[in-house]
């Protein structure tokens, strides 16, 4: 034996990581949503700024797995900073206001977080479909196999 599972827990796997990280695509989401008018400034003196899930995709085998034990073929989230400009808007008066009267809010759209998590969503659901016909499949399999 090779010391790589078998098929069957390696598909498990590979959905399993798949719906991990969609699950963090959601929350950072909700980060991102949470914080769109933020106005308080970070330890580096900024506003609050936008973060993004960059997905790869695991390439490297060995024994099947990679550093991380995550199997050949599954999905790794990874979180990156949007480099995006930030909003400015004009408020004179507001205590976060600059000497012309401009404010620096964070770099999330409201509209385009909603649509990544309508996205994620129904990619969490497509993933989670999968999962469960290959269960069933399996479930088949074992059925004719009596």
């Amino acid at each position: 034996m090779d010391g790589t599972k078998p098929a069957a827990t390696s598909v498990f796997d590979i959905s399993a990581s798949a719906l991990r990280a969609e699950r963090v695509r959601l929350s950072v989401i909700a980060q991102n949503i949470a914080n769109a008018n933020s106005t308080t400034k970070t330890a580096e003196g900024t506003p609050y700024r936008r973060q993004k899930v960059v997905f790869e995709s695991v390439l490297k085998e060995s024994k099947g797995r990679d550093a991380d034990g995550l199997p050949v073929g599954a999905v790794r989230a990874r979180l990156a900073t949007d480099a995006s400009p930030f909003q400015r808007v004009k408020r004179p008066g507001d205590p976060d206001a600059d000497a012309e009267g401009w404010v620096t809010l964070p770099n999330v759209n409201v509209i385009d977080e909603m649509v990544e998590l309508i996205d994620a969503s129904r990619t969490y659901e497509a993933n989670l479909s999968a999962l469960r016909t290959y269960h069933q499949m399996l479930q088949q399999t074992i059925e004719m196999a009596k």
